[in-house]
């Protein structure tokens, strides 16, 4: 493997859980909120990969949206325009997960630069990791929105090479999202893939470099890999 010039990482689901969502879910809806919160992130993702494949690209506030819509629909939710309002509001502030502060702190003090590229659009991007407080910690905050198209496109993962002005097996992209690991790996990125939960990999024809089980083995990590 080559030695690593910098790390890249996905954001939703990789540093920040999706599923913080879920308290406020639970508030409107009691009894349902992780229910909702994972239906609506499984149509979120694939209203992306959809718009894709259609080349009908929007923001990620409004796939945020019409994904919440629809899941409105299918769960018969009471969802009104306020209370729909404010769980995609909430989506703008889900936080990090426990262990990512400290991580982050360490891999700064490494020396290496770290990006985030992230199907969010730019303004989700920098509302999430601002209202964290993490956002000092990134030499670059990279969104699709940049090129039109969401992740796995090859596009997308090209945007942190040309940006970052590093060779894609220069740098190690760390997701939690198997999907978005193949991707990766198969633009040439080095791939460190965040196994949370002991979930299988996805079967693309594609496998990570490393896998993790949290981020606060990462520095070690990329320590060894860069030394």
């Amino acid at each position: 493997m080559n030695p690593i010039k910098g790390v890249v990482f996905d954001l939703y689901g990789t540093l920040y859980d999706v599923h913080s969502v879920a308290s406020l879910c639970s508030q409107f809806y009691p009894g349902r909120g992780l229910e909702i919160s994972m239906l609506w992130r499984q149509k979120q993702l694939e209203y992306t990969w959809l718009r894709s494949l259609m080349g009908s690209y929007a923001p990620f506030e409004q796939v945020t949206d019409d994904a919440l819509g629809f899941i409105g629909k299918q769960l018969k939710l009471n969802l009104t325009s306020g209370t729909h309002e404010a769980l995609c509001n909430e989506y703008l502030q889900i936080k990090p997960y426990p262990e990512v502060p400290a991580a982050l702190a360490k891999l700064r003090a490494q020396g290496l630069p770290l990006a985030i590229l992230s199907n969010g659009s730019r303004h989700s991007i920098r509302s999430v990791v601002n209202h964290s407080g993490l956002e000092p910690q990134f030499d670059y905050l990279l969104s699709v929105d940049d090129v039109q198209v969401f992740k796995p496109h090859n596009a997308a993962y090209e945007l942190a090479e040309k940006r970052m002005g590093i060779a894609r097996d220069d740098l190690l992209f760390v997701s939690s999202n198997a999907w978005d690991a193949s991707g990766a790996h198969h633009f040439g990125f080095t791939v460190c893939w965040v196994n949370r939960t002991s979930n299988t990999f996805d079967e693309l024809g594609q496998r990570p470099d490393h896998v993790i089980a949290g981020l606060d083995e990462l520095p070690a990590l990329v320590g060894g890999a860069s030394a």
